[in-house]
């Protein structure tokens, strides 16, 4: 009679660890470029890494990314890859235009390498991602061919030589104002892209009143768009728009470096315009707010030291900020963003601790947390500068360093996109702000 006994209790114990034998098994399901890695790929990589794009390699098939996979868990792990250089512990972390790895998606890629980088099954492979004919303006599928395009001049960049840079001026030829509902800006040619490095198109306009012109960097219109790797063009937020005036003119800036053959190429502005009738409420502002007290030209950075530099810019209307995207060169390390509030409370919007020269990322927050500041806030820009040699991108920490529009010299400021508003809009958006997220829970 033991002897059944014992078979049923054998029998009960497989009975009640079967499940969880194959729970095992299914949570150690072998991790397949096919079935796991190929849609992180498409969803925060291909944007870069495709044929005939920028990366300098491809990650769309298996047989592209296999060779790179030991380099790919490197840059994920050090959130090299994708670019993205906010720090997430601390302000807003919700944004229109977040590229980065989730944790998950991290220890996804990390597994995948550590355990061979298997193919997998090719019929779990996901459909080719479609992108956008790069010949092609971004915004036409929304709002039909750009309303006005402006070129600047040709040049040529040789096979070899200095960097180069070129400021030509183009009239506008607008006879009345408008307000534009999105901007694109690019070099014509994809040849092109290879050597402009960035180019910059500012808008010079005089202002009607002194109300505007305060707001907006002494009337001139201030920066209106940039092209740079990362980044490409702006579509504003509904009842938005950039103002453009009768007469007004813009300043192409081009920063070009050879490439080993001759190119010539010219930088094109797709501007589209809200149609007449339909014009936005709100106006915003593109402002290249300084990190240093007095300017840039303050900078002064000894060999093998650090710096760091703040200034102050009142608000002198109430706004909602779009966006914010530091710069400075090789010595930048670190740049944040702060509001102090007319109460004295001060609250930090962003902080990239992680600047890298390399890319030039605007951050564009979310519909919900973009920052409503009323009038009489403070934005305070912070940056940080590494001059000696635990910085990886200083060319030599035995040089002094000061402003300068070459990589080796030093800049510092933040693009910031602001909208005004009056405080009676500003006291409205907030209400607005509160309902939405009331029903969110």
């Amino acid at each position: 009679m033991a002897k059944p006994k014992f078979l049923s209790a054998f029998a009960l114990v497989v009975v009640v660890a079967l499940p969880q034998l194959m729970y095992a098994q299914a949570t150690n399901t072998p991790i397949t470029f096919t079935k796991d890695i190929a849609p992180i790929i498409q969803e925060k990589c291909e944007a870069c890494h495709r044929p005939d794009s920028i990366a300098p390699m491809s990650l769309v098939t298996y047989e592209q990314a296999r060779p790179w996979a030991k380099a790919i868990r490197e840059r994920v792990i050090t959130r090299q890859m994708p670019p993205w250089h906010i720090d997430k512990t601390v302000g807003i972390q919700k944004f229109k235009n977040d590229r980065s790895l989730s944790d998950a998606q991290i220890d996804t890629i990390v597994k995948w390498v550590d355990a061979g980088a298997a193919k997998g099954d090719p019929k779990d492979m996901p459909p080719p991602k479609q992108w956008p004919d790069e010949s092609k303006w971004n915004f036409a599928e929304m709002f039909g061919p750009p309303d006005l395009i402006i070129k600047s001049p040709d040049w040529t960049v040789p096979p070899v030589g200095l960097d180069a840079w070129y400021k030509p001026v183009v009239p506008t030829g607008l006879t009345e104002p408008r307000m534009v509902r999105a901007i694109e800006i690019r070099p014509a040619t994809v040849k092109g892209r290879k050597v402009t490095h960035h180019t910059l198109a500012r808008l010079q306009q005089q202002e009607p009143n002194a109300a505007d012109a305060a707001d907006d960097q002494a009337g001139v219109g201030g920066l209106f768009m940039e092209w740079a790797v990362g980044k490409q063009g702006e579509q504003m937020r509904p009842d938005t728009g950039k103002l453009m005036l009768p007469g007004s003119k813009i300043i192409f800036e081009m920063h070009f470096h050879s490439v080993g053959e001759q190119i010539t190429d010219h930088v094109e502005l797709g501007i589209y315009f809200y149609p007449k009738g339909q014009e936005p409420k709100y106006r915003q502002t593109l402002a290249a707010l300084q990190s240093v007290a007095g300017g840039s030209r303050n900078i002064d950075i000894p060999p093998n030291s650090t710096f760091v530099s703040q200034n102050f810019i009142p608000m002198r209307r109430a706004g909602r900020v779009e966006s914010y995207q530091p710069h400075m060169h090789l010595r930048g390390k670190a740049m944040s963003m702060e509001a102090i509030l007319p109460t004295g409370q001060t609250i930090m919007l962003s902080h990239v601790n992680n600047f890298n020269f390399n890319w030039h990322n605007s951050y564009v927050y979310a519909d919900d947390a973009a920052p409503l500041l009323p009038k009489g806030s403070i934005l305070k820009i912070t940056s940080w500068y590494d001059n000696t040699k635990t910085n990886p991108h200083n060319p030599d920490p035995d040089q002094w360093v000061g402003f300068g529009d070459r990589t080796v010299d030093e800049m510092g400021h933040a693009w910031v996109n602001i909208t005004y508003m009056s405080d009676d809009d500003y006291q409205a958006e907030v209400g607005k702000r509160k309902t939405e997220a009331a029903a969110q829970q």
